[in-house]
């Protein structure tokens, strides 16, 4: 790993490598203006490719994720109940404690030459944002990506990060010899909307601006519409702004999720909504009183909603963009976790 930009300021120091599940950890803090009140956990992971528990219901069985932890900070991010098995809290620590697997590129290459490796389809961006603010320092997935076209092995990546156009010659090369399939996640438009949700986020219109880049250098990129938030961004306006904007930027593919609430996300979420639009606190109590996600009549309302103004405005057909399915991302279980039913679709 270099360090060419470290300042005088930078500090490191050791942690417990225990908590992390690692054999070393190097916790290291940056005085640089992007990165300052983040703290990063170096790690050399002992495994990068990870089995997918309950496979059989998912589109995708194996999946790499360089990073645990995001600075996208999205207040409903399904994924932070994982750094709780960190002793980490799901609020302020999932968005600025950040595990760093400093060896991914070489354990996946490594991991891909073993004579078990079937050259299964790779989904990366199924936990955390694997381009999200870190990766411009670390730098961790054009490795990845080189690890997996070196083997001609499908891979199929999501993201709400810019930064992926950094990679666009390496993601073109991968595409000359195996599938792959980029994705970007834009649930909604509204300014105001995602600067208080997604405020670690690009703004939508730059995601979109990587859908139409890509398009342009012959990679065809879908976008998952998600979340569709209730009652903030589920108006038939903003549904319609928001596919429109998708159809503009060339997007192969549109397929809309609505928000979910998993233990982790649901209280950090809550808290959010009272500060924000303390209103609609009771209204979310009785939407989402049966678990972690919305009745199914409202989902599909919202799905169909969707698709009509997909046909209006000609992107489709749902999901042509990937080479395997990417329905909802969702957060691999630990080992001791029971796995839960998950929702694959909303067709």
């Amino acid at each position: 790993m270099r360090w060419e930009n470290l300042t005088d300021s930078d500090h490191a120091r050791a942690a417990d490598p225990a908590l992390f599940g690692a054999d070393a950890v190097t916790t290291r803090t940056f005085d640089t203006p992007e990165f300052r009140g983040i703290t990063f956990h170096e790690v050399r992971a002992r495994s990068i490719l990870n089995r997918v528990p309950g496979a059989s219901r998912m589109p995708f069985e194996w999946t790499v994720n360089p990073y645990r932890g995001c600075t996208h900070a999205c207040v409903y991010c399904f994924a932070r109940k994982t750094h709780s098995y960190l002793d980490l809290d799901t609020g302020l620590d999932f968005d600025s404690q950040i595990v760093v697997k400093v060896n991914a590129p070489e354990l996946l290459r490594r991991q891909l030459a073993s004579r078990r490796w079937q050259g299964e389809h790779v989904a990366m961006g199924t936990n955390v944002d694997c381009y999200q603010r870190a990766e411009g320092r670390y730098r961790l997935m054009p490795g990845i990506i080189e690890a997996l076209t070196e083997r001609a092995n499908p891979f199929s990546i999501l993201t709400k990060g810019t930064l992926i156009l950094r990679d666009l010659e390496a993601l073109t090369r991968a595409a000359r010899v195996t599938d792959v399939g980029i994705s970007v996640s834009v649930g909604f438009t509204d300014p105001e909307l995602w600067r208080t949700v997604e405020p670690g986020t690009p703004a939508p219109e730059r995601r979109l601006e990587v859908v139409r880049t890509l398009g342009e250098h012959g990679i065809g990129c879908g976008v998952l519409m998600a979340p569709v938030i209730p009652f903030l961004g589920d108006e038939p306006a903003q549904l319609r702004a928001a596919v429109r904007a998708i159809a503009a930027a060339g997007a192969t593919s549109v397929t809309p999720l609505v928000l979910h609430l998993r233990p982790g996300a649901r209280e950090w979420f809550m808290a959010w909504l009272g500060r924000h639009h303390p209103h609609l606190v009771r209204r979310y109590e009785r939407l989402y009183a049966e678990g972690a996600y919305a009745p199914r009549w409202y989902q599909r309302r919202i799905t169909r909603q969707v698709h009509e103004l997909a046909q209006e405005y000609g992107v489709g057909p749902t999901r042509a963009g990937m080479p395997r399915r990417i329905a909802e991302p969702q957060v691999e279980p630990a080992p001791s976790e029971p796995v839960e039913p998950v929702q694959l679709s909303l067709m």
